[in-house]
């Protein structure tokens, strides 16, 4: 009688844990709904706000001036002017500059943890170069501007203190680890029946790597290349601190130069009250800087679906 009531509640026991399952699977699903929906209607409403600001910025300014003209003063007191250029030539310059230092380095560091280091010099070199990429912003801005941009003014003497130079270096180091991880993992998806194969018909590891694995993970590897572009054009605390506040349209790297992102905190700073031109403008340099962002992803987006290989 006793087993026969141990038996007895052992099935009573499944059928309410099984009833409990049931309620948690029909839960989770409408919980991993809010989470997306919450998502979505956040990035909703982070554009809706940048539109409604800016339309409110261009009832004031002319969209001409804004896209074309070379002079922005936006505290001047007499004739203020707003043009975007000389901050786009700013981002676009440091940009340069990082992507000239992150690109070939952070390639060259794929193809030797991919293709010639052993796997315990891979388990030791990648975490060590991704703890890059956890160094706070702020502490690169500082090192770009009190270490490297001394370092330069001894070789460049007409270098300003601060400058695009300078904080355009750093910002590439600071890129190294993601075009490295990125190029990495998209090499290491080549299958090493490509590898053998191009070996068994007599290539050298050079070539194997050159003619066969990066061709192959060409796709990744530019993706990697545009995700760090967007990086370094959304940067804000490096060129804040060490590419100074001087809005010229130059192409002078030595001169200090203003980014997109550092007129932002310039403004938000509190140099400009609230509902004026000025306040403004800089959601229109928001939404301008937005949609780089935006048009960086959808390319790395294309690169990858276009010229993935499948294997």
């Amino acid at each position: 009688m006793a087993q026969h009531e141990s038996v007895k509640d052992i099935i009573q026991y499944k059928k309410k844990r099984t009833k409990t399952t049931s309620i948690i699977e029909k839960i989770i699903p409408s919980f991993l709904f809010l989470a997306a929906f919450i998502s979505v209607l956040t990035t909703v409403g982070i554009v809706f706000t940048l539109i409604f600001e800016t339309v409110l910025f261009f009832r004031e300014v002319s969209f001409i001036e804004f896209f074309s003209g070379t002079v922005l003063k936006p505290l001047s007191p007499v004739d203020p002017q707003f043009s975007i250029l000389p901050l786009v030539m700013g981002t676009f310059m440091t940009t340069l500059i990082a992507m000239l230092v992150a690109i070939p380095i952070g390639l060259t560091t794929a193809v030797y943890l991919s293709e010639y280091a052993s796997g315990t010099t891979r388990k030791v070199l990648k975490p060590l170069i991704e703890v890059l990429a956890g160094i706070p912003t702020i502490v690169y801005g500082f090192f770009a501007f009190t270490f490297v941009t001394p370092v330069l003014r001894e070789v460049i003497p007409g270098l300003s203190a601060t400058n695009a130079l300078s904080p355009g270096i750093v910002m590439g180091i600071m890129i190294i680890p993601m075009v490295a991880s990125l190029s990495e993992d998209a090499m290491n998806s080549v299958p090493n029946a490509m590898r053998e194969g191009a070996k068994a018909l007599g290539a050298t590891q050079l070539e194997v790597t050159f003619r066969v694995v990066i061709p192959a993970a060409i796709s990744g590897i530019i993706a990697s290349f545009v995700l760090g572009i967007s990086r370094a054009i959304g940067e804000t605390m490096i060129v804040t601190i060490a590419s100074g506040s001087s809005k010229n349209f130059t192409f002078d790297v030595t001169q200090s130069m203003q980014t997109m992102t550092a007129y932002i905190v310039e403004i938000t700073s509190g140099d400009a009250a609230s509902g004026t031109t000025i306040y403004y403008s800089l959601y229109a340099v928001a939404m301008t800087l937005f949609v780089f962002t935006l048009l960086m992803n959808m390319l790395a987006r294309y690169i990858s679906s276009r010229f993935r290989e499948v294997y």
